[in-house]
């Protein structure tokens, strides 16, 4: 199952970054103070994609379904800002230092931070040798994309889906590169798996973000019974899957 990095900070910037950096490790505590700092550099995460349709009123998003990666409409987009803060979470399994991506890391997603709890089921994961499969745009190509890696969830007795879609690059400056792109393309330039999304929702949004040498797309899609929760759900299952390449390598 949907694309678009940041420009490097001005130097005057310093001293914002520093107060971010002590705002979200007051609230983390402890060990989630290291993924805070990530999640305040990850300008990446800071925007959605949504595809806005005439279905329902108020405004609705639709994706068109297909088991096929490679026959799927083209999305416009609109920015946005994610609700969630970082923390890491038990739901993936660590690898050996050089290990290949594949989606056998990724369990079910069961995620507590103080008195947030989420919780989704893995329904599926698709491993790619390339990354041909997922360029709509010829983008990844054209940066080294090494490897790619699709992951689907389900929540909420299936009013919710996600899909995940892991991009592995053999330099951190090709994935800062390919997240910058992403941002200012519609999101076709990325594709995922469709059939694992709703073909139509009250709720329908993309969020992007970089990470080391990794690149993380998150799609959700959310009927009318699970639409109010769907935003801050989106925003914390983007935020951990990047936090968990801080320590992937």
């Amino acid at each position: 199952m949907p694309g678009q990095g940041p420009p490097p900070p001005a130097k005057s910037g310093k001293g914002v970054l520093v107060g971010l950096i002590i705002g979200f490790t007051v609230v983390l505590l402890g060990g989630g103070a290291v993924l805070a700092v990530i999640y305040a550099n990850s300008k990446p995460a800071r925007r959605d994609v949504a595809v806005q349709v005439p279905t329902f009123d108020p405004p609705t998003d639709r994706v068109a379904p297909s088991a096929d990666p490679s026959a799927e409409e083209s999305p416009a987009s609109e920015p946005g800002e994610p609700t969630a803060a970082p923390s890491q979470t038990a739901t993936s399994r660590r690898t050996e230092p050089g290990t290949r991506l594949t989606s056998a890391e990724f369990d079910d997603w069961n995620f507590k931070l103080g008195s947030v709890k989420y919780s989704a089921r893995k329904v599926g994961g698709w491993d790619y040798d390339s990354c041909a499969s997922v360029d709509g745009k010829g983008v990844l190509a054209r940066y080294g994309c090494d490897r790619a890696v699709q992951v689907a969830y389900s929540a909420y007795g299936g009013n919710l889906k996600a899909v995940q879609i892991l991009l592995a690059f053999s330099a951190e400056t090709d994935a800062k590169t390919v997240a910058a792109r992403l941002q200012k393309l519609s999101s076709d330039a990325v594709r995922w798996r469709r059939d694992q999304t709703h073909a139509s929702y009250a709720y329908g949004k993309i969020r992007w973000g970089q990470t080391g040498n990794y690149v993380v797309v998150t799609v959700v899609t959310a009927t009318r019974a699970a639409a109010a929760k769907a935003p801050k759900f989106h925003g914390y299952l983007q935020s951990d899957t990047q936090s968990y390449f801080v320590f992937r390598h």
